[in-house]
């Protein structure tokens, strides 16, 4: 009687039991969905009862989800073809991957990775890793890290790749080195020359004449000046980097700079044949720090003066400033503030260019040893630029003079608000 009443109780129209079925095919339904969308869009790997590392592939063909790794990833099969390649691979390399995989060192990095067995039941295969340079299309240093992936079969076996470009690194590594070497030399020049005339001193004092005695110490006085000049520009250099990763906040209007510039540098064109020129447009404001600005110009300014001007020629420098054009491809934003320091000297053959801003760098090109300097002036220029979010360009052609331009981000000017 109660299994009778049970049966014939109404539910919006329909028995209980037969709501209760339609129900239970529904989310039977839905899961089955469910999960044949997530068998679609997500790459499943099989791991089978293998004796090194169970890690395969449940097919030949199955990809693996390499988009997931924070690098360039490759996956390669036995004979070095790609199989897959994750976004980060290509968008950084491109083309370029099958010149990379056919180098000579990938080959073998490959041929080891196919060969390396894992050393227990447990444990993954070892990585085979290489480092070399690609000379083309342009020069780049690369490194390989290799794993094999086990598979049952040895025609199914496959090779994850991580590639890694170190070039920046190994130039860094290069500077590093050159600046320690550079710099080494730079001082140990001034002191062997300071030594020797000290035992020279110390040695002959007694029977020496007083007009050698004064050419010995004046020669003294100008290697320790030299000694302190390269000095203070390492310090000022390290003091600039410290600090360059902060942009400078203050608006600086740039006809107050060049006011403390020609106040700097006006008595070094007393000389007859030797003018400065400024040309200056009305109204221009900059984002910068005064005193590393003042040096920039001042760098530039004191380069001209020792590596344009030429005996027996009239010689001019025009110190400018004016606003960048609104489209110009040579800046990283359209318009700005254009510095310069433009001479009509000896210039300098193209090759010296691309090399200006390093340590060290001088030319010396028709240059006498007197007036070569520290070589650390443009490398100073450069890293307070840096510190603005500015750019240095350099053009200059043998007899046609000198301009280096220095461009300084616009100013965004915000509007007060209404009361």
């Amino acid at each position: 009687m109660r299994a009778e009443s049970l049966a014939v109780l109404p539910h919006d129209g329909l028995p209980l039991w037969v709501g209760l079925t339609f129900a239970g095919i529904a989310v039977a339904g839905w899961a089955s969905a469910a999960l044949a969308f997530r068998r679609r869009s997500i790459p499943q790997l099989v791991i089978p009862e293998y004796p090194a590392s169970g890690l395969s592939l449940s097919l030949p063909d199955a990809p693996l989800p390499i988009e997931f790794f924070p690098g360039s990833v490759l996956l390669l099969d036995r004979l070095g073809a790609v199989l897959q390649a994750n976004e980060e691979a290509v968008t950084q390399f491109g083309d370029s991957v099958g010149a990379i995989l056919r180098h000579p060192a990938a080959r073998s990095a490959l041929s080891a990775a196919l060969r390396a067995e894992p050393e227990g039941a447990d444990d993954l295969p070892p990585v085979c890793s290489t480092t070399f340079t690609l000379d083309v299309p342009v020069p780049r240093t690369l490194h390989l890290s290799l794993r094999g992936i086990p598979a049952p079969q040895e025609r199914h076996k496959r090779v994850l790749v991580v590639l890694s470009d170190r070039s920046e690194a190994q130039v860094l590594d290069r500077m590093r080195l050159d600046f320690v070497a550079h710099a080494s030399h730079e001082l140990r020049t001034p002191l062997a020359s300071l030594s020797g005339f000290i035992d020279a001193l110390r040695t002959g004092g007694s029977t020496m004449d007083e007009g050698t005695r004064q050419q010995f110490l004046d020669i003294m006085g100008q290697q320790s000046a030299r000694l302190k000049r390269l000095i203070d520009r390492l310090l000022y250099l390290s003091r600039v980097q410290a600090h360059e990763h902060q942009r400078p906040r203050d608006v600086v209007d740039v006809a107050d700079l060049m006011a403390i510039v020609l106040g700097e540098v006006a008595p070094r064109f007393d000389e007859d044949g030797c003018t400065l020129n400024l040309a200056l447009e009305d109204d221009l404001i900059i984002k910068a720090d005064e005193d590393e600005m003042v040096q920039v110009l001042l760098n530039l300014i004191e380069n001209a003066l020792k590596y344009g001007r030429e005996r027996g020629r009239d010689f001019s420098v025009t110190l400018f400033a004016r606003r960048a054009p609104e489209r110009d491809d040579r800046w990283p934003e359209d318009g700005g503030i254009l510095l310069g320091v433009e001479d009509n000297g000896r210039g300098m053959e193209a090759y010296h260019l691309p090399r200006l801003t390093e340590r060290f760098y001088r030319v010396v090109d028709n240059v006498e040893p007197a007036q070569q300097g520290t070589g650390l002036g443009l490398s100073i220029v450069r890293h307070i630029l840096d510190r603005h979010g500015g750019r240095l360009r350099v053009a200059s052609a043998p007899g046609r003079g000198t301009t280096c331009l220095v461009w300084l981000p616009p100013v965004s000017v915000v509007q007060p608000e209404m009361v």
